[in-house]
């Protein structure tokens, strides 16, 4: 266990490259440690409070002039109804207060509200500037308070969200940002994912707060607020809609292409403007661009600039690809040399069919819950995934930091992007939800069935949260590269109007495939069949009009002595609990085996549960505090045998 031990000085922190004084209260003897005795990552020791997560955390559109607000806050938990009063003591943001690197480790009832408050200085180089205070993720119903003035309030655990805080803030001195939180989890109807109040089976510790970077930056009053750029590598143009606020007449919106590479660095923007168009809708053209895939993940520079009499008020960089993900016959495009006739359903990249193969990532770390301990930490899930041979990832029930999909686009690792559920149907467990939330989510789910399926009993201002919450994330997540197929219901737990949601999911982005139902209640609405078998792959439904998938199996459990959540606890696997790595590699050899049987008869994608263990679940390839259980070398040779089977019998 390490203390940091804190003076009073000024203390500098290195963000984008730049120094800015950071003021850290005094305070006497250790202030911060982790918290509890649970296993945790090796970054855990890396976690230092004076610079916690500093890196700029929005790569996809970066502004010189930014404070990392990352570090000790004071806290407190009280009742609901009730105002601040004292601090609990102190937490490290952005870490939840169950987790063991906020400090603190104290779980918050439904019916209390988590309190945060702390001081900050403005650089003097902001004065005159607007001022906003951004919440990476916040889990789930947030109000603000700067210097006593109400800013604003947000519902909904996945998405940034910031305020204008200028109005609020002192002309000079100490600032203070009080925040108030409210997260019933599993207990009414929000999208939580895999959080619960009472964690037990595939259900995890529930997550209340701050989980992402809170970050101020100085912007000027005509601004660039967000873009969203649109490839056509058939064309060889790029669409880009550039959302900008209080233009007037006569500013000129100006967007440019800029040379890139792969892994493209967008706090570092290339010098050299390939092409460039004017227009909040601007349009681009690039003769023969290099198209992004797994095998050669290329990026391209993306600077947006608002600009008037000549003089520049704003400007942003960001960072794009020419890539497309699309759905159709392996004989219409590609296997007709071949003479294979009426195909089957495939994905396609770049209008070449690809077998997507990848792990089931939950995104959950023994010592940070939902936050990576460092950056490292987060992009090291990715790097193995890649090391592993797998092309793809399922991001399951959860939303992460755009630091995650930046690291994704960089690395070549597609993504399946799942919508955190609302619900589940477990008819068995004891959850001590309340009766209405309870007999709401009774409902059926018939795996490997085309019959029988039923919805959730979904209150109608819940579904219209979900259609906000969804619509935000596929808003907020719809520019990264990486991301190639939408999945916004998994086995039945809180599905409601399938058939609409899937329209939703279009209509906001109709670039990608859309997987309805992933594991069960099927209504054929949208591009994916997705079945669920457990723990031998096995394809049990099939439909010849849609890409037909096998969304999980696997769950070869095996438990690492020494690197175990809850060693005297139900500690489980689907495929039961192997006693040598050995034994794991033989049985993963026999489902990869049987895989590419399914693969040649119209199996077009699968995923296998899944990256690491999570607390009491061992179906990891690798433990929960992140020790791989197999050899890389070999899993990587099976997954590459694997994506490159054959789309027909010879």
């Amino acid at each position: 266990m390490i203390i940091f031990v804190f003076m009073k000085k000024i203390l500098t922190v290195l963000v984008t490259g730049c120094m800015m004084a950071l003021q850290v209260p005094a305070a006497r003897g250790p202030v911060w440690a982790p918290a509890g005795d649970d296993i945790k990552t090796r970054w855990a020791a890396e976690v230092n409070p004076a610079a916690v997560l500093p890196e700029y955390p929005r790569p996809e559109m970066v502004r010189e002039g930014w404070l990392n607000l990352n570090g000790l806050w004071d806290y407190a938990i009280l009742p609901g109804n009730s105002e601040w009063k004292a601090p609990d003591g102190k937490i490290l943001v952005p870490f939840a207060v169950e987790s063991s690197l906020s400090g603190v480790k104290r779980e918050v009832g439904v019916d209390e509200a988590l309190w945060y408050e702390r001081s900050f200085s403005l650089p003097r180089s902001w004065k005159g500037k607007r001022v906003m205070l951004n919440f990476g993720a916040v889990d789930w119903r947030t109000e603000v308070w700067v210097n006593g003035s109400k800013v604003g309030e947000h519902t909904g655990g996945y998405t940034p969200f910031g305020f204008d805080i200028t109005s609020a803030l002192k002309k000079s001195g100490s600032q203070k940002i009080r925040v108030k939180v409210i997260d019933a989890a599993d207990q009414s109807w929000q999208p939580r994912g895999k959080q619960v109040k009472m964690p037990q089976g595939i259900w995890y510790t529930s997550v209340t707060g701050i989980w992402q970077t809170v970050w101020m930056e100085a912007v000027p009053q005509t601004r660039v607020k967000s873009y969203y750029a649109a490839p056509d590598i058939d064309s060889g143009r790029l669409n880009v809609k550039v959302d900008a606020e209080n233009l007037a007449s006569g500013d000129v919106v100006t967007v440019r292409l800029l040379e890139g590479g792969v892994g493209y660095n967008p706090e570092k923007p290339s010098s050299s403007v390939l092409c460039s168009a004017n227009g909040p809708e601007a349009v681009l053209e690039l003769t023969s661009p290099k198209l992004w895939s797994p095998a050669s993940p290329y990026l391209y520079g993306l600077e947006i600039e608002v600009s008037r009499n000549g003089k520049t008020i704003d400007k942003v960089q960001g960072y794009t690809a020419f890539r497309k993900i699309s759905a159709a016959r392996s004989t219409d495009a590609y296997s007709a040399h071949k003479g294979v006739k009426n195909g089957y359903m495939r994905l396609f990249l770049n209008n070449k069919p690809l077998f997507q193969f990848g792990p089931l990532d939950q995104g959950w770390w023994p010592d940070g819950l939902y936050t990576a301990p460092t950056d490292e930490a987060l992009r090291y899930d990715i790097e193995k995934t890649r090391e592993w041979g797998f092309n793809m990832i399922r991001k399951h029930i959860k939303v992460e930091p755009a630091r995650w999909y930046y690291w994704c686009d960089v690395l070549g690792i597609m993504v399946w992007q799942d919508m955190p559920c609302i619900a589940d149907h477990n008819k068995t467990a004891n959850f001590g939800r309340p009766a209405d939330v309870a007999a709401g989510q009774m409902n059926n789910w018939p795996n490997d069935s085309f019959i029988g399926g039923t919805d959730c009993v979904v209150p109608e201002k819940w579904k219209q949260n979900f259609y906000k919450e969804w619509g935000e994330i596929l808003s907020c997540l719809k520019g990264h590269p990486c991301i190639t197929v939408w999945v916004p219901f998994n086995e039945g737990w809180g599905q409601f109007e399938t058939e609409k949601v899937v329209r939703f999911t279009k209509e906001q982005d109709p670039t990608r495939p859309v997987n309805e139902a992933s594991g069960g209640n099927y209504h054929l609405c949208g591009d994916i069949l997705d079945a669920h078998h457990y723990p031998e792959p096995m394809m049990n439904v099939f439909e010849r009009r849609m890409v037909n998938v096998l969304g999980e199996y696997g769950g070869i459990g095996y438990p690492v002595s020494g690197h175990i959540w809850r060693p005297t606890g139900k500690n489980w696997g689907y495929a039961g609990l192997c006693s040598s790595p050995e034994e794991v590699m033989q049985r993963y050899r026999l489902f990869a085996d049987r895989l590419k049987v399914f693969i040649t008869t119209g199996c077009a994608a699968a995923v296998y549960t899944q990256t690491t263990d999570v607390e009491i679940e061992i179906n990891g390839l690798m433990t929960y505090d992140r020790l791989e259980k197999l050899p890389a070398e070999e899993l990587c040779v099976i997954n590459q045998d694997v994506i490159s089977t054959p789309f027909w019998i010879e």
